[in-house]
């Protein structure tokens, strides 16, 4: 399986540089994972696609103003993407400057706070602050961490629409997507629909956006982040399960963190590190549906929803999103993505697998 197999060609002004003024007037394409069909409509139409029987699972982790600006003791312009807090004082981050600083340099932030540069592991770095603490450094003045493809400095708007509504857990560089299309309005008729809800954390790190080097897909390795599912979730799943319904994750956030606690056929409440790596081949084992937004060409990310629906489906879709205009990545517009569903949810991984393969067939 080839990197250039997840190529498609997307013109620069398709790039949503801002949101759109209302979170859920963002578009929304419904793909048919089986049979490719494509499907126009708007994100506030989501509730129309939903059925009572359905379970949304959204990842609640909120963005840390985790870019941080300073300056070296020769006066260096330096900076620094916080990639994870480890403790009140120190912190995993990617540091940039014209000459990276090494072990013992120390470093002035943009409000006085001292930090050094305690050691370097690749292209991170470990960074220990000498004065403050780090949740008070970035709220004083920290930047919200645009991806790279948002061209522009961030702006106050950011601080609330790179948000999603029902982000509570402090701990991601980047936000889940897919869960800013969402407002109050919208969940309250979701609700009133009679479609449950849970929440999962995955705390999505800079390495989201680190692009594939590797030809051959299959020797990529991924990075490393992390989550928490509850028995709560495991519970509403497998109520949902029972019941016939969908689980519908809302993001490739959320498949990674419900995938990952189903790794040996079952799901299972727990937290810690995940690096699982979704690409065609994969067989899911607790998502039945997606919403998600548009991906970067030859991403992971675009691997992942391949995997979903299939790759000629989901390369299909995209060359419509951009012959129609449709608006890519973070800020951009939406899918929907369905499988092959029959309401019935096999009680083990060899029987899904024979379930999702005849279904594949049909």
């Amino acid at each position: 399986m080839q990197l250039k197999d997840f190529h498609f060609d997307l013109p620069d002004e398709l790039i949503a540089r801002y949101p759109t003024e209302q979170r859920t007037a963002s578009r929304l394409l419904r793909l048919n994972g089986e049979t490719g069909e494509v499907n126009h409509s708007h994100f506030y139409q989501l509730v129309d696609f939903l059925e009572p029987n359905d379970l949304l699972v959204f990842n609640n982790t909120r963005v840390l103003p985790a870019r941080l600006f300073g300056k070296k003791a020769s006066g260096g312009q330096v900076e620094i993407l916080i990639e994870r807090v480890e403790s009140d004082l120190e912190a995993i981050a990617h540091v940039r400057a014209n000459r990276s600083p090494k072990p013992g340099a120390r470093l002035v932030l943009e409000d006085g706070s001292e930090l050094e540069v305690l050691s370097k592991d690749g292209a991170l770095y470990e960074l220990k602050l000498l004065t403050n603490d780090w949740h008070s450094v970035m709220q004083a003045v920290g930047h919200m961490p645009l991806p790279p493809y948002i061209d522009r400095e961030d702006e106050l708007s950011d601080k609330e629409r790179y948000q999603t509504v029902y982000s509570k857990v402090e701990g991601a560089v980047a936000a889940p997507t897919a869960g800013l299309h969402f407002d109050d309005e919208l969940l309250a008729k979701i609700a009133e629909k009679g479609v449950e809800t849970a929440f999962v954390t995955l705390h999505v790190g800079a390495g989201t956006f680190s692009p594939v080097r590797v030809d051959n897909v299959e020797e990529h390795k991924m990075h490393s982040e992390w989550y928490e599912l509850n028995q709560d979730v495991v519970d509403k799943v497998k109520a949902t399960q029972a019941k016939g319904g969908r689980v519908i994750a809302v993001g490739t956030t959320s498949v990674r963190c419900l995938e990952s606690a189903s790794l040996n056929g079952e799901i299972k409440a727990g937290s810690g590190e995940t690096d699982i790596f979704i690409y065609p081949g994969y067989i899911f084992r607790s998502v039945d549906a997606l919403i998600t937004n548009f991906h970067l060409p030859e991403s992971t990310l675009m691997m992942l929803v391949s995997a979903f629906a299939s790759k000629k489906h989901i390369l299909n879709a995209y060359n419509e999103a951009v012959s129609d205009k449709y608006r890519f990545f973070s800020y951009g517009d939406s899918m929907f993505i369905t499988r092959p569903f029959t309401g019935q949810h096999p009680e083990s991984l060899t029987e899904k697998e024979s379930f999702i393969k005849s279904s594949l067939e049909k």
